[in-house]
């Protein structure tokens, strides 16, 4: 397995045998965030399968349990964008199962609403919706540079964190 430097992954303790929770928002504007223990790291969407693969690779040994967004076509969407989108998505599925990750797919519904954070409806746009969810994403990490691509991946890995159990 080769190390790579450029994808950040976190400081582990591996003596404290914790399980890491992974969180996965797919696409080009999402992002890819891990928890372990106290430590937390989130990156925006590598740009290759290559980089996605090496990320799994580098933390699959730890034991990780990770949710997927799952998410569907959206009205307006293009065919090529749609394509492009599939495409990613599966390979984020391949990396995780190539690298013995078990994962669920959970939909931004369900993952929201386990996290109290409201639907989109009372937020007004879509734009003011991303902003309250990078806000409570900061709320949960005030010590880690929160964006909008990756707030939505480390909300996903605190959802994964509870489903399986972890204290938030």
């Amino acid at each position: 397995m080769r190390k790579i430097d450029k994808i950040p992954t976190p400081k582990i303790d591996v003596s404290k045998r914790e399980v890491p929770y992974i969180g996965i928002d797919p696409g080009a504007s999402g992002g890819l965030a891990m928890l372990h223990g106290d430590h937390a790291c989130a990156i925006k969407m590598p740009q290759t399968e290559k980089d996605i693969w090496d990320w799994m690779a580098n933390v699959a040994h730890l034991g990780p349990v990770a949710v997927i967004e799952k998410v569907s076509a959206m009205p307006g969407q293009g065919v090529t964008s749609m394509f492009t989108f599939g495409k990613g998505y599966g390979s984020l599925r391949m990396a995780l199962i190539g690298n013995g990750i078990p994962f669920e797919e959970v939909t931004p519904q369900k993952w929201q609403k386990a996290l109290g954070l409201g639907g989109r409806a009372a937020s007004g746009s879509k734009t003011a919706f991303k902003n309250h969810l990078k806000g409570k994403a900061q709320q949960y990490f005030p010590k880690l540079k929160v964006t909008l691509a990756t707030s939505d991946a480390l909300l996903l890995a605190v959802y994964c964190k509870k489903l399986h159990g972890g204290k938030e």
